[in-house]
């Protein structure tokens, strides 16, 4: 765990442990949930589908590519629970494959037209 206070920057890295030198590390869905086994009912999206959703999030420059070094702002849930927990998804991707996830970037799923 890790001892923030409210609206302090809390930063994360992820590396990746890989013989190979040709990967790519993405973040693609970083969710925060007031409890550590729910992160799909009462939940708050940091990131979704590599789409920013939380104005405090902010990435940083990374030497490698099988590294991603970001932040966000800590924050608290309604009712004063005094705990958050964060669980991200990455996807690890071949370098200079522009067609796989990690150069996609953002995707933002359009909505289907009602059915007739």
């Amino acid at each position: 765990p890790y001892y923030v206070d409210i609206n302090q920057n809390l930063f994360l890295e992820a590396y990746l442990h890989s013989s190979d030198s040709n990967l790519v590390l993405f973040v693609d869905t970083c969710v925060a949930s007031p409890t550590p086994h729910n992160f799909t009912t009462v939940t708050y999206d940091i990131i979704r589908n590599g789409c920013v959703r939380d104005s405090t999030y902010a990435t940083y420059y990374s030497p490698y590519t099988h590294m991603v070094r970001f932040k966000f702002n800590a924050f608290q849930f309604i009712r004063n629970n005094p705990l958050v927990y964060v669980q991200c998804e990455l996807v690890v991707c071949r370098a200079y494959d522009y067609s796989s996830r990690c150069y996609q970037g953002c995707i933002t799923r359009s909505k289907r037209e009602p059915s007739s």
